[in-house]
């Protein structure tokens, strides 16, 4: 089929992701365990990030070399036709591939905000407004389900909290859980959580990060169990009990990937005996070694973009791959 020159580096463009995307999601899939092993080895507001990290790697990635190297080449060094230039149905094929896997992300961002929305009016029409010690966030005092003690919303955050629940934590155990779901507010893990969603499949149909995603919401909660406790025993006892009194009213359905619920996975027992347990000292050192190893090598890869991108002579390789990608 014959496209004209900017439809034609669409086309490029959308296959080019598709195939760097799909390389580097299979790289993270075999890598993860690997990657596992190195988040329980660090701390897990570290563990958390790092995973995100890998998580996002293959979309932001993507994206960074079609826009810093495709687009730069094909428009350098691609003369423009009148008639415009034959592109092949597997590169075709591969543009709508990735045209597919952009729809059904989209979709299920839209899905999640939309069951969140619904849910939380519903908690509204339901429940009753509630002021809670020294907090500041609208909370919902609902009669079920039974179990429920989350934050909700990506903008305004609201607690959705059960009357069960209330009855049953003491003043000091509801604090601590007050704190838990502020420390999720605090690092915007309900956004994390949509950029999860809406980050794309390895292929249509086939989600190949779930291990992953697991496992970041593993680390998440521990993480906001650290910040909640701040290392006071006191809190971390608090906390540690309220978790055991809220998991023997069950497990409260996840209405949506943008409600937090106290008890988000079956991580109780690791949880509680972290916070029974003297917990380490924060590795400050660790955590900023990490956080400007990861800056650094983004600095390094963007300025050998940018360079490449000003030399065309250097896109050349990048050129010929296109023009056999469109054969």
């Amino acid at each position: 089929m014959t496209l004209p020159y900017l439809p034609k580096l669409l086309c490029m463009c959308l296959a080019s992701f598709f195939l760097i995307h799909l390389a580097l999601a299979l790289a993270i899939g075999l890598a993860t365990p690997a990657a596992l092993r190195i988040a329980e080895r660090i701390r897990p507001v570290l563990a958390a990030r790092f995973l995100l990290f890998l998580r996002m790697l293959p979309v932001g990635l993507s994206a960074f070399i079609v826009a810093g190297l495709c687009v730069p080449s094909y428009l350098w060094l691609e003369p423009k036709t009148e008639t415009g230039e034959g592109v092949g149905w597997i590169c075709f094929g591969l543009s709508i591939l990735t045209i597919i896997l952009g729809a059904i992300s989209i979709r299920r961002g839209l899905l999640a905000l939309d069951r969140s929305l619904r849910y939380l009016r519903l908690c509204q029409r339901s429940g009753v407004k509630t002021d809670l010690p020294a907090e500041r966030v609208p909370a919902w005092t609902v009669e079920e389900p039974p179990a429920l003690f989350a934050m909700a919303g990506l903008i305004r955050p609201q607690l959705l909290i059960s009357s069960k629940v209330m009855r049953l934590l003491s003043e000091d155990q509801l604090a601590a859980a007050l704190l838990h779901e502020r420390a999720h507010w605090t690092s915007r893990d309900n956004l994390k959580r949509l950029s999860l969603v809406v980050a794309p499949d390895m292929l249509p149909f086939l989600h190949g990060f779930r291990t992953l995603e697991r496992a970041w919401v593993r680390y998440t909660e521990r993480a906001a169990d650290d910040r909640a406790v701040g290392g006071d025993p006191g809190r971390s006892l608090s906390l540690a009990t309220a978790l055991v009194r809220v998991s023997g009213l069950g497990m409260a359905p996840r209405a949506s990937v943008l409600v937090a619920p106290l008890l988000a996975d079956d991580d109780l027992t690791g949880r509680v005996e972290r916070l029974l347990s003297a917990a380490p000292p924060a590795d400050a050192a660790r955590l900023r070694w990490m956080s400007c190893l990861v800056a650094g090598a983004a600095v390094m890869l963007s300025a050998a973009v940018v360079t490449v991108g000003l030399q065309p002579a250097l896109l050349s390789p990048v050129h010929r791959f296109l023009e056999h990608l469109i054969q």
